[in-house]
């Protein structure tokens, strides 16, 4: 392989002129043999450009990820998709460890990430003497081999990191070998504080970090070696950092490598005590581990974040990470006494100067307010940013401290009080007051003491704020007031003022997050409280405009959902401006898909996701006002356009969406537009159908249930249906799908009889029955598989009969009528829910009527009538467990009027109670004994309950289902009289088998079928 070659092409991938032509260089060569190792060649070469070496790095780890696994030819494809040759392979991995140490760090980057593909697929198998290369390294006196070799190790780690107990002792043989030379490695260099030092250290923190964070190796790591790496862990966290990190700019001290190993040190800490180290919260094999950890570590750990957390109360500097794993780590102390015991002293002390501080309106906040209000909002609501902040941090301390700690409560509420009682305090303090009264707020409204006192702290110190010339107060006071929202108001004219304050904020303020916290705070108040609702009720069209403005402004998701929850409350009201709305949502849905940072930014997708639903709620809530529905269509069907027939990436995103709004816009009537749109989504369905068609069948039922007569009159739809379900039973599209496209088929059989359409049911059962013989796992697949058969013997008898004797399968010279009956017969038990039982019985009593009977019934003749009996008492069951199991809507009304008291004592622990619990559980017996099973397996009480539920497809309902759909009761008993009547010899082979009991259960059927037929008549 020419090594210039490839060099040449990569530089010209990096000139806009020449890229075309160098990347069709490149993958005319990738396949040749040696390719792979001339790039790791010219990666390391110093003699190479910089930009080239980077070029080759991206390249090698593209082709690593792709084309390193073995792959097997497609399904029906018999070239063998392209891998790495095994010469190539072998090569690269005796290289790459050494190359890592030598690389560059932007070099270094990406191939470590080969690494990490190579060991997923290589380790331990291929590739078991990357342990012994990495040890050499490690264990060498040169220090300059270390970094690289750790970063090598850390990807031996990550890819184990996550893997079952079970599956990690590749890793865990390894570690035998790693764990105590790292040990070593960084206690030797605890003392140095040089960068490459603390590199190192924090690199082995991450390797220990990922080694036991999701499991811990019990085996591999004794007590005694943990006490070492705990004492190696709490001088990390208390040594001091370098005097001259000062220097650094405040934003940039967060990335030193020495604040980094604190954080790191610190993640270890937090997790060992979250997971492992609190008794009653770990599992079985962690009880003794945890209990030593609490009694030997949680104490000694915790007297050093505490003096951490004391030098940032004196303005000492602090990383935000540092102090958010802190308070996360005393969130853990507080169930246990005695870390509890020892925070006690402290607590008021952290409460008032610690937490506080952190929950009130700081400098960097005022200065996004001021330079982005929109970053602003995006950063207030995003719930992954919001973790990593030490305020959330904090907020959750407080709350659990509050919650289990007698003392703290009205301790922070006295203090809380006294800043909102002074005019002339600092308004940022005032706001931080509020923040902890709202953070607390469900336990104030669990407490009476608090609970009745609220409302006079509403109108004294948050509605005069709500007016403050400072936004964020008035942002602040809108968050009170939602959090409070449930409270139960005395006084009708406080809870006037906070609404009417709440929508002033929403509709005449200037700064947008007043306006969208005081959206948030109208719609809880609107839901939680009647009066509420009827106060807003006159003003309804200029607020939900103003939301809509909220939303074009801002794109943020949580007021789609206040819009969503606004309709439902108002739906009456909504349907004068419900076109209006719709126009704006998919106007703003519109441009947030094709603004250009669409691709690059999650939050669009899961804004545009939002805007779709409330569209679609629209479309629910609207469902009875016929004329607004057929104006809301045409602009559903440009969103719906858009999505299906644009090709912007990451369309299918929004199928499951589109296509509930194109379910709305079917369920009353079809209009020659929805049914042009059949055609497009046939188109997208050659394309993603296994991934959509479980999506598609809602919308597909009501192409052929809402509209027959349309269906019909066009052969093109019923073929276009008929040929997407053919396809996910012809091609593996998974089973989930196979039994959506095999119900399909037998909706239609049973909403078009006497219909004329006998030209499709021998095409309906071929494909079902074609799928049968192929083998299926799940006893659904295969009812349901069956169950369109049954359908096509009621639509026709004499039809199907025909069709089974003339259909033939490769690897089954005989007729399918035998196999198709036999196995009917063999399932029966199978049928589950109220239709399929029915359809079941129903297409058992027309196969024992059947005019001319296949030679196979004579030798099943003895199994007809007592599978269909016990098809009756199955539905017997299923009807009265479904009276029984009806839920109890009252069984938690009033419980906010009684205090509801979770607080623990100071010697105690929170998780007791829970422990005990889990003892007593993990004594419980899985299952009864051989012996049990066989006392209980005689009595028609020993349902299982799954028998009981109703399958998924039943929601796809059949003439069958309606009221006036046929009764099997009467179907049955009235086949069973005519077979009686007319064929005794035939009658008496169906009943000779029939016990006692069966006779009797007979007997009761026929009553109930006469039942039944007298009060259908007397209904007449």
């Amino acid at each position: 392989m020419d090594p210039n070659r490839i060099i040449q092409a990569l530089k010209g991938t990096i000139d806009p002129n020449l890229r075309i032509a160098a990347e069709n260089e490149l993958n005319q060569s990738y396949k040749i043999i040696n390719f792979a190792p001339t790039l790791l060649q010219i990666i390391m070469s110093e003699q190479v450009e910089f930009p080239v070496r980077q070029a080759a790095a991206i390249y090698l780890k593209n082709m690593v990820s792709q084309y390193w696994q073995d792959r097997e030819p497609c399904l029906g494809e018999v070239v063998f998709p392209f891998n790495v040759h095994e010469n190539d392979r072998q090569q690269i991995r005796e290289h790459i460890v050494e190359s890592i140490i030598r690389s560059p760090e932007s070099i270094r980057a990406q191939l470590t990430m080969c690494l990490r593909a190579i060991i997923k697929h290589d380790f331990p198998g291929r590739w078991t003497a990357i342990v012994d290369k990495l040890s050499m390294y490690l264990q060498s006196q040169n220090g300059g081999s270390w970094y690289g070799s750790l970063l090598a190790l850390y990807q031996l780690v990550k890819t184990y990191e996550y893997r079952k107990a079970e599956e990690r002792e590749p890793l865990l043989a390894a570690m035998q070998i790693f764990l105590p030379r790292i040990q070593q490695l960084i206690s030797q260099l605890l003392a140095d504080a040089t960068i490459f030092s603390v590199l190192i250290q924090k690199q082995i923190l991450k390797i220990f970090y990922a080694l036991v964070q999701y499991s811990l190796p019990l085996q591999l790591i004794n007590n005694t070696l943990m006490t070492q790496w705990m004492e190696i862990l709490r001088a990390i966290i208390d040594r001091d950092v370098p005097a001259e990190t000062l220097e650094v700019d405040e934003d940039d001290r967060p990335e030193l490598a020495w604040w980094k190993c604190k954080k790191w040190a610190l993640r270890i800490i937090t997790r060992l005590f979250e997971r492992y180290g609190s008794p009653g919260n770990v599992t079985k094999e962690y009880y003794e581990f945890a209990d030593f950890f609490l009694k030997t570590y949680a104490m000694g750990i915790q007297q050093v974040l505490l003096k951490l957390m004391d030098q940032h109360r004196q303005q000492q500097y602090v990383t935000p990470r540092v102090l958010q794993q802190c308070l996360n780590y005393l969130n853990q102390g507080l169930s246990h006494s005695l870390t509890w015991k020892q925070m006690k002293p402290h607590m008021q002390t952290i409460c008032q100067e610690v937490i506080f501080p952190l929950m009130c309106y700081k400098d960097e906040d005022e200065k996004l307010w001021q330079e982005d209000p929109y970053e602003y909002i995006r950063m207030k609501f995003n719930l992954y940013d919001d973790q990593a902040l030490p305020a959330t941090a904090a907020q959750g301390v407080l709350y659990k401290a509050a919650r289990k700690r007698k003392e703290v409560l009205p301790q922070m509420m006295e203090f809380c009080h006294q800043i909102l009682m002074d005019p002339s305090r600092d308004p940022r303090k005032k706001d931080g007051a509020l923040h902890c009264i709202g953070a607390l707020a469900d336990l104030l409204l669990k407490k009476r003491m608090y609970r009745e006192q609220m409302e006079l702290m509403l109108q004294n110190y948050v509605f005069p704020l709500l007016n403050s010339p400072m936004g964020y107060l008035r942002a602040r006071s809108c968050w009170v007031l939602h959090c409070f929202s449930p409270l139960r108001f005395h006084d009708e004219l406080v809870l006037r003022n906070a609404v009417e304050l709440v929508r002033q904020n929403l509709i005449d303020d200037k700064e947008m997050p007043v306006k969208v916290e005081a959206a948030m705070a109208l719609q809880t108040l609107v839901s939680n409280q009647e009066q509420a609702k009827l106060y807003i009720r006159p003003h309804i069209r200029p607020v939900m405009q103003e939301l809509l403005h909220v939303v074009k402004e801002t794109e943020n998701d949580d007021l789609t959902n206040v819009i969503q929850k606004m309709i439902c409350e108002y739906n009456q009201e909504v349907a004068a401006i419900a076109v209006d709305m719709t126009q704006n949502l998919a106007e703003i849905f519109i441009r947030v898909l094709q603004s250009e940072e669409y691709e690059e930014n999650e939050d669009k997708t899961v804004m545009a996701l939002g805007i779709l639903s409330t569209i679609d709620t629209i479309l629910t809530v609207m469902e009875d006002h016929k004329e607004i529905t057929q104006q809301l269509e045409g602009i559903c069907l440009q969103v719906i356009g858009l999505v299906l027939q644009k090709p912007i990436i990451g369309m299918a995103e929004f199928y499951e969406e589109i296509l509930s709004l194109a379910f709305g816009l079917t369920c009353q009537t079809i209009s020659p537009q929805m049914w042009q749109l059949l055609g497009v989504l046939y188109e997208v369905f050659q394309h993603d159908c296994f991934d959509y068609f479980t999506d598609m069948m809602p919308l597909l039922h009501n192409y052929v249930t809402v509209d027959t007569d349309m269906l019909l009159s066009n052969p093109k739809h019923l073929e276009i249906i008929y040929s997407m379900c053919k396809k996910v039973l012809t091609i593996d599209a998974g089973e989930d799908a196979e039994c959506h496209a095999a119900k399909l088929l037998e909706v239609i059989i049973l909403q078009c009889k006497g219909r004329g359409i006998d030209q499709c049911i021998p095409l309906f059962v071929e494909a079902v029955l074609e799928r049968l013989m192929r083998g299926v796992k799940s006893s659904e697949l295969r009812t349901m598989c069956l169950q369109v058969a049954i359908a096509a013997l009621y639509y026709n008898p004499a039809l199907l009969i025909h069709t089974l004797e003339n259909m033939h399968f490769q690897h089954s010279p005989q007729p399918i009528t035998a196999h198709f009956i036999n196995q009917w017969m063999n399932d029966t038990e199978f049928f589950l829910g109220l239709h399929d039982r029915k359809m079941c019985i129903i297409g058992l009593s027309v196969l024992m009527e059947l005019p001319i009977r296949p030679a196979v019934l004579d030798g099943v003749s003895a199994q007809i009538v007592p599978s269909i009996l016990l098809l009756f008492l199955a539905l017997k069951h299923l009807n009265a467990s479904r009276l029984v199991n009806k839920p109890n809507l009252l069984a938690n009304a009033g419980a906010l009027d009684e205090d509801q008291n979770e607080e623990i004592p100071s010697d105690e622990d929170e998780v007791t109670e829970n422990r005990n619990a889990m003892q007593q559980q993990s004594s419980i017996p899985t299952g009864p004994t051989a012996e049990e099973e066989e006392e209980e397996d005689d009595d028609e009480d020993n349902w299982d309950n799954d028998c009981f539920e109703g399958t998924p497809l039943e929601e796809y309902s059949t003439p069958l289902d309606y009221d006036n759909g046929e009764d099997e009761y009467q179907f049955f008993a009235s086949a069973l009289l005519r077979v009686q009547s007319t064929d005794a010899a035939w009658y008496q082979c169906l009943i000779a088998s029939l016990s006692d009991d069966q006779k009797k259960q007979l007997q009761e059927i026929y009553s109930i079928s006469q039942q039944k037929r007298s009060t259908a008549a007397k209904c007449q």
